[in-house]
């Protein structure tokens, strides 16, 4: 991983703070919304801070690639560019930040050589960012007080409820056959992809459940760099790492071509078996 300065993660945290504070003034007035696909939304506010953030960790790192959600000529670059590559997802959760809930969040992401190294998310409602990786160690910073170490914590796997984390989708498609094999699990449902993900490092859910195959590659470097860094598996069905190159990417979307399932061994282990025998009824 190249070494960021103190300097540096200081002057990404207040990018990604700014950016995130700013989506909160851009919501309390009119914002336009427009359909990019199938189920699949942007915002006027989605684009602005798209351009800010991107705009922010050029002028920071001008010999990087920064990749961002709504620049879709920027994803050349993920073939193009040798070294650290910056993903830039100015809203995770558009359809909360459309619909006024609070689950959505800001998030950059570095992924060097294939591999997630760091990576930010800040919930503007909640005011509460997030940051850290592999060689940095994982923080937490609530409004404008000091960042503070953040302390995964495993779940409590010992009641007779597991709370896991899924996308209404897959619940839609999946949820009464893995309420079958795992009986005990309990369906949670939030917008962000990041938030879900801290959900997990912080032992308020067993399990992250993704398998429709939508997730784009700047939904996933910056949490899953802060899940790796936690001790947390991020793995599909089969149990394999999920992976960050070309072969695990469509290479005009950058969509992954795994499920993903995020979790503590200790939770993972156990259910993984269950939850093929479930997916596989289905499919």
């Amino acid at each position: 991983m190249q070494k960021l300065s103190d300097d540096q993660l200081a002057a990404i945290n207040r990018l990604v703070v700014d950016c995130g504070r700013r989506s909160l003034d851009l919501a309390a007035g009119s914002f336009k919304v427009y359909e990019k696909g199938l189920d699949d939304y942007v915002t006027d506010v989605d684009r602005a801070l798209d351009a800010q953030l991107a705009g922010g960790l050029t002028a920071l790192f001008p010999a990087d690639g920064v990749i961002s959600e709504e620049n879709a000529a920027s994803r050349r670059q993920f073939s193009q560019q040798a070294g650290r590559l910056w993903l830039v997802d100015p809203l995770d959760g558009t359809e909360d930040f459309i619909h006024g809930k609070p689950h959505y969040s800001v998030m950059v992401g570095a992924l060097e050589q294939g591999r997630p190294t760091a990576g930010w998310v800040y919930a503007p409602v909640f005011d509460q960012l997030y940051f850290g990786g592999e060689e940095l160690g994982l923080f937490g910073q609530a409004g404008a007080g000091d960042a503070v170490p953040l302390v995964p914590t495993q779940p409590d796997l010992t009641g007779d409820r597991l709370s896991v984390l899924i996308g209404t989708k897959d619940a839609h498609r999946y949820g009464e056959s893995i309420l079958r094999h795992i009986p005990q699990a309990q369906f949670g449902f939030i917008g962000s992809f990041g938030l879900k993900v801290l959900e997990v490092i912080q032992g308020r859910a067993a399990l992250y459940i993704y398998l429709n195959r939508r997730v784009k590659l700047w939904d996933t470097v910056g949490p899953l760099a802060l899940a790796r860094a936690a001790g947390l598996v991020c793995c599909d069905l089969d149990g394999k790492p999920i992976g960050f190159d070309a072969a695990a990417l469509d290479p005009d979307t950058l969509t992954h071509q795994q499920p993903i399932l995020v979790g503590w061994p200790t939770s993972l282990d156990p259910l993984l078996p269950p939850l093929q025998r479930a997916i596989a009824d289905v499919d």
